[in-house]
């Protein structure tokens, strides 16, 4: 059976996320009911990371089996033409071999979180930025966001709900800066558990409006505790924009 990887990107909002469930739909539901459209066949699609509702792809990587090889291109165009009126989109597709696995074969992946501070309602963004209506002291978010990298018992990040067997992570990057009118937290790691970026982000913005300071961030993460967690930031600002393979290097469209 060929295997094929593709690289997609959706606007979170109509989904309960990324994973196929029960209580509604779902962006490998309408990736895997797009491909069977036209092949006629059952396909499971596999990710490289279960996004939650609400939370948005530029650079997400999935891969699929198919009974019949096809060209790479057809399997783009053909997906795309039956993921209509769905805001998802296959960017590439590629064979590759059968060793290759969307979410066990990545060595890295890269979020970023995107924040709004003006006092104003977002127009554009909305849906697509999380809006704090005070203005944000950056330099003291990134200098508390380096309290954070390297490999810790990230409990304190991480949601009650979380199924990761440890709550050991190695945050690789972790950088706070301004971007026009936005804030942008960029970061990455091998893994994430579920939950941590927005609540690392939740955390950052209490120390950009003089609530935390590093200490404070630090002494949260040594603690190791739900409880210790700032407010979790909503889904709206975050997005998954690459996936690193080691037989690919970057990949995510450039």
């Amino acid at each position: 059976m060929p295997r094929y990887r593709m690289i997609i990107e959706y606007d979170g909002r109509p989904f309960v996320g990324w994973q196929r469930q029960a209580n509604g739909l779902s962006v490998q539901g309408a990736l895997e009911a797009a491909i069977a459209a036209f092949t006629h066949e059952a396909v499971t699609v596999k990710g490289a990371g279960r996004t939650d509702a609400g939370v948005h792809a530029s650079g997400q990587v999935a891969h699929v089996d198919l009974a019949r090889g096809v060209r790479p291109d057809v399997l783009r165009d053909a997906a795309n033409a039956h993921l209509r009126p769905h805001p998802v989109a296959v960017l590439e597709a590629s064979e590759v071999p059968e060793a290759f696995d969307a979410r066990f074969s990545a060595i890295r992946r890269h979020y970023v979180y995107r924040i709004v501070d003006r006092r104003p309602p977002l127009a554009l963004d909305l849906g697509r930025a999380w809006r704090v209506p005070k203005r944000l002291d950056v330099a003291a978010m990134d200098a508390a966001a380096k309290r954070l990298l390297g490999r810790h018992d990230f409990t304190t990040f991480r949601s009650a709900a979380c199924q990761a067997s440890s709550p050991l992570r190695t945050l690789d990057r972790l950088d706070v800066e301004r971007s026009g009118d936005a804030v942008l937290i960029s970061t990455n790691a091998r893994s994430f558990l579920h939950n941590q970026v927005r609540s690392m982000a939740g955390s950052l913005v209490q120390v950009g409006l003089g609530r935390w300071s590093a200490e404070d961030l630090a002494t949260a993460l040594a603690r190791a505790d739900r409880s210790a967690c700032g407010p979790v930031a909503p889904p709206d600002g975050l997005t998954l924009v690459q996936v690193d393979y080691p037989d690919a290097g970057e990949a995510s469209p450039t």
